[in-house]
């Protein structure tokens, strides 16, 4: 049957977009000169997202430019890869034999992949997987690095559109791309709707924002001017429309480009609107006959199908928006030719859009939306269960790839013990390729239908759920799951399913609150004793242990942990071997002993490789870190590490952490990251972990990594004299530690804000602090107790109790574990070389601070080593040693100059060169002048003036005019900057002076601050 159709609506040039189509094209220049850049495109449904991609994809033509263009649909968020097999798919059509050749050594990875000719299916979704976490880290290796071998070959544009529909793994591959991309020929462009961000894309936006990887393009409705330009444009109008159409177009479409065109195409089939001079008779084409909204419009276009093309057009509405053909011919039973007549009709009418032989989409989402509401729910039933049935039919049964649709149209069916089959499968492939949000949806919809069918087999669906959602981080959530698994399996008497609920409790409630966590480990402990399995009973002695451990108690946590590792060695169980060393170092490290603590988390570790357990490996490698020093192991010998390693394990541990999506494991990476680093005077780097630590913490009401990250700034502020900003950091921690009753952090935060106060002269109450942590009965045993008798030393020096400072410190070296003879604890040996100077025993305390000197530089502590060239300094000036002292005090300004270039923030720099500048002797204080020039990385005044001058575009010529100055001298000056700031050009000149906010300054104003 022939049907009648008026031309496309289609606006003929792009509309109200010309300053964005501008901004990237600049961006796309930008790239083909190497500076590479993400940009990610926002607005709702038909806003007009993907006309100005399409738009600005034709300016690359003869450009020598690749165009690699991928798009997600919505039955894709439980595929991994989707997006990227329409991107491996058109690097395939652009040159199938070149394909090798640039993948080089890594086409062994893409295999699974890149396009079956045969089948045109990618061989990934036909084949289970293996070791999903290994396969995934090494094909997104893989992919970057053709990715990066295509940028060698010619700039690339990189699109992947609709990613409010991507899976979890392509999000996290994108991720990766984006750090990438900066450094080379590549604009990659990423589309999505703002109105239907769910939690996967709103965690990748919030880390290209925190990351700064990416520039956000938001597309707003296009204006009533807009509209009207438009429609000018669709018809060619050599004079506006009349009034009242325009107005009714823009009321009923609000100015979305997609609503205008799919209304218009309403009104043209149904002959309201003609193209030649549609509005010279005036005509009333609203209200009465104007469809409401674009779904009605789009109803009334499908009418217009013959029947077999509207019965295909049905099917595939349920199929969802994007489709198989060869489902659709076995469910409507139709030849090859009829089916290809009916698939022309719907391209034909703008409905469908053709991907290959036999996969087809929708034209837009509110199509098939449209198609779908107007079926009654009889009708959309028996779809669902015909295409669902098909699907299995078509599917072997241990095959995984279409497991998630299966799950979804046999719900839809009321097919409930099947829809809870394949959801519970598909959401335990979710768990095990590491995207616990897509987990969490099919486990959620697994447990709809085992309300609606079978609850009984509700137990496992719930735990598992409850597991996702714990690694996401929704406390809430994830208690209600594992109270209702432990209600369940109380009331069906499963006393292993009870213990593991309780377990899961206790675990649960350790990121918010040991009183609650204590109730439950213990409970499960009886449990496990009464059940007699040793596997049950070595993993309820750990996590009771790991209780102890964080309450203070490490000689009962580690009778536990000891207990679980003679039992476990028995076992032929790896993974409970190494999660008990795993505690056990926990236990020993936080109980003071971090050189036995290393063996027992390195021997962890290399189980956890092993396994290829992700989240263990994050543990242990930043446990490694901050096993080798950090603010709160000031007070115990720790395990020797070389300096340039620091941030190595953290960095491995954070990349880690942010592929199988563990916010909770990411946060205490930044934060321990934060503590390594800044020990070591990377003070950049750590305020930075620091504050991205802090933000994923707070996201997820994690309080003690909250607190840990508020430790982490208070140490930072206090190691840069910004006093009042330490304290209020390390109030923050204290709060924070005390409403999740950790005794640890409790008393960590207690000390770090006494040691505060001593500096800011609030000594009553660091006494006041000290004694509500912790009584003077307790003993120097665990990592908090020793720093709060560390913080009381300091308190006697500042009230001149020399004898009682004297006194604390030998009892501190006299209890610590592994101090051998030719070792020092620094932090502490640097406070008795004070306390002994003060008692006039000189020879002593140079003895001490020499020897914490070689500690400290053996170490990488160099915000401890210019403290004691300060005070060897002094000590040398009182001997009568002139010469030296000086020596110490310079060495201990060279070293805070050089400290102070790694501080990002003006006013922390200033705080941290006034601080460093009071603790010399005044002869040794640096003038305003030096102070001014070492805040900005060692230019001086004038040069300061010549680099705004230089940054406004000025010649060498026009600056010695204005500072009248000969030109050679200019000359030199710019010379001079550009090797300070390490710059290339001028431009990386304007470029330090936007940072430092010089340009603000007229040339000038620094001629007082010269001449001083």
């Amino acid at each position: 049957m022939d049907t009648p159709y008026a031309p496309p609506v289609v606006c003929p040039r792009l509309i109200g977009r010309e300053a964005h189509l501008a901004a990237l094209d600049r961006a796309l220049e930008q790239a083909q000169a190497g500076a590479g850049r993400t940009i990610v495109i926002s607005g709702e449904a038909g806003i007009g997202k993907s006309r100005l991609l399409a738009e600005l994809t034709t300016h690359t033509h003869g450009q020598n430019m690749l165009v690699l263009r991928g798009a997600c649909f919505e039955t894709d968020r439980a595929l991994p890869y989707a997006p990227l097999l329409d991107l491996l798919h058109v690097l395939a059509a652009e040159s199938p034999a070149a394909r090798g050749e640039v993948a080089g050594g890594d086409i062994g990875e893409l295999r699974a992949l890149l396009p079956d000719p045969a089948a045109h299916l990618p061989n990934v979704l036909c084949t289970p997987v293996i070791d999903p976490a290994a396969a995934q880290a090494r094909c997104f290796a893989a992919l970057v690095r053709l990715v990066g071998h295509l940028a060698e070959m010619r700039p690339l544009l990189v699109v992947v559109e609709d990613l409010h529909w991507s899976d979890e793994t392509s999000l996290d591959f994108l991720l990766m791309l984006a750090r990438r991309v900066v450094s080379l020929p590549i604009l990659l462009l990423l589309t999505f709707r703002s109105d239907d961000v769910n939690p996967e894309l709103r965690h990748l936006l919030a880390q290209l924002d925190r990351e700064r990887l990416a520039a956000e393009m938001r597309l707003a409705p296009l204006t009533r001017g807009e509209v009207d330009l438009m429609l000018g444009a669709i018809f060619d109008l050599q004079r506006p429309a009349r009034a009242e159409f325009r107005d009714g177009i823009y009321t009923l479409t609000e100015g979305n480009p997609f609503f205008i065109e799919e209304l218009l195409k309403s009104l043209t089939a149904a002959g309201e609107v003609f193209y030649a001079d549609p509005w010279r008779d005036p005509v009333p084409l609203l209200g009465r006959h104007i469809p409401r909204t674009v779904q009605d419009a789009i109803q009334r276009r499908v009418g217009r199908l013959s029947a077999a093309a509207h019965e295909l057009l049905v099917v595939a509405a349920v199929a969802g928006r994007r489709f198989d053909v060869s489902v659709l011919q076995a469910i409507l039973g139709c030849d090859e030719a009829g089916l290809v007549a009916r698939i022309r009709e719907l391209i034909a009418a703008q409905l469908v859009v053709e991907e290959s032989a036999d996969q087809f989409h929708f034209r837009h989402a509110l199509t098939q939306q449209a198609v779908y509401g107007a079926l009654l729910a009889r009708e959309r039933r028996t779809l669902h269960r015909a295409v669902a049935e098909t699907l299995e039919r078509w599917s072997s049964p241990d095959a995984e790839a279409n497991v998630a649709d299966l799950a979804h149209h046999f719900f839809e069916a009321g097919a409930w013990l099947k829809a809870q089959a394949y959801a519970r499968r598909a959401g335990e492939r979710a768990l095990a390729l590491y995207t616990p949000r897509a987990a969490v949806a099919l486990f959620t919809r697994a447990l709809e239908a085992a309300h609606l069918g079978d609850l009984a087999s509700a137990l496992e669906v719930y735990r598992a759920r409850g597991l996702a959602y714990e690694t996401i981080g929704d406390f809430a959530s994830a208690r209600a799951d594992h109270e209702m698994a432990l209600r369940l399996a109380e009331a069906t008497g499963e006393r292993e399913a009870a213990w593991q609920a309780l377990v899961d409790l206790g675990a649960l409630w350790s990121a918010r609150d040991f009183g609650q966590a204590e109730g439950y480990l213990k409970r499960a402990l009886g449990l496990a004793r009464e059940m007699r399995q040793p596997a049950t009973l070595a993993a309820s002695l750990n996590r009771l242990g790991n209780w102890y451990t964080n309450a203070e108690q490490p000689l009962d946590a580690v009778r536990y942990h000891q207990e679980a590792l003679s039992i476990v060695q028995d076992l032929d169980d790896p993974r409970s071997r190494a999660e008990t060393l795993d505690l056990l170092g926990t236990a020993k490290g936080l109980g003071g002993d971090l050189m036995q603590a290393v063996v027992y988390i390195r021997q962890a570790a290399e189980l956890f490789r092993e396994l290829d357990d992700r989240r263990g490996l994050v543990s242990m490698l930043a446990s490694l870190e901050i096993d080798a020093g950090y603010y709160l192991h000031e007070a115990v010998v720790c395990a020797g590490l070389d300096p340039a390693d620091v941030g190595r394990d953290g960095e491995l541990a954070l990349g880690m952490a942010r592929r199988i999506d563990w916010p909770a494991g990411e946060a205490m990476t930044h934060v321990f990251l934060a503590f390594a680093l800044g020990t070591r005077g990377h003070y950049a780097r750590a305020l930075e972990h620091a504050g991205t630590g802090l933000a994923l913490a707070e996201e997820i009401a994690h309080r003690p990594w909250m607190a840990g990250a508020y430790l982490a700034l208070g140490g930072l502020c206090l190691d840069l004299f910004a006093i009042p900003c330490a304290i209020r950091h390390l109030e923050n921690a204290l709060a924070m530690a005390q409403e999740s009753r950790s005794h640890v952090f409790a008393r960590y935060a207690a000390a770090k804000l006494a040691s505060a106060c001593v500096g800011h002269r609030e000594l009553d109450r660091a006494q006041t602090l000290l004694d509500a942590a912790m009584g003077e009965d307790r003993p120097m045993q665990t990592l908090a107790q020793r720093q709060c008798w560390l913080v009381r030393a300091e308190l006697a020096v500042a009230r001149g109790d020399g004898g009682r400072a004297l006194e604390i410190v030998d009892r501190l070296n006299a209890s610590a574990a592994n101090l051998a003879a030719e070792r020092v604890i620094p932090h502490v040996a640097v406070l008795r070389g004070v306390t002994l100077a003060r008692l006039g025993r000189g020879p002593e305390a140079a003895a001490s601070l020499r020897a914490a000197r070689a500690e400290a530089g053996a170490g990488g502590l160099r915000p401890l080593l210019w403290r004691i060239d300060v005070e060897l300094g002094h000590l040398y000036r009182a001997q009568g040693r002139p010469a030296d002292a000086v020596a110490a005090f310079d060495s201990a300004w060279l070293l805070v100059t050089e400290l102070s270039r790694d501080v990002p923030d003006d006013a922390l720099r200033e705080d941290f060169l006034c601080g460093a500048a009071a603790r010399l002797p005044r002869q040794r204080v640096p003038s305003p002048r030096q102070l001014a020039t070492a805040a900005h990385d060692g230019l001086t005044a004038r040069e300061r003036e010549v680099a705004v001058l230089a940054a406004r575009g000025l010649t060498n010529r026009q600056i010695a005019s204005t500072l009248v100055i000969s030109e050679g001298t200019a000359a030199v000056h710019v010379k001079h900057i550009l090797g300070k700031l390490g710059a290339r050009s001028r431009a990386q000149i304007a470029g330090w002076v936007a940072q430092k906010e010089l340009d603000r300054v007229p040339p000038g104003v620094a001629k007082h601050e010269k001449d001083t």
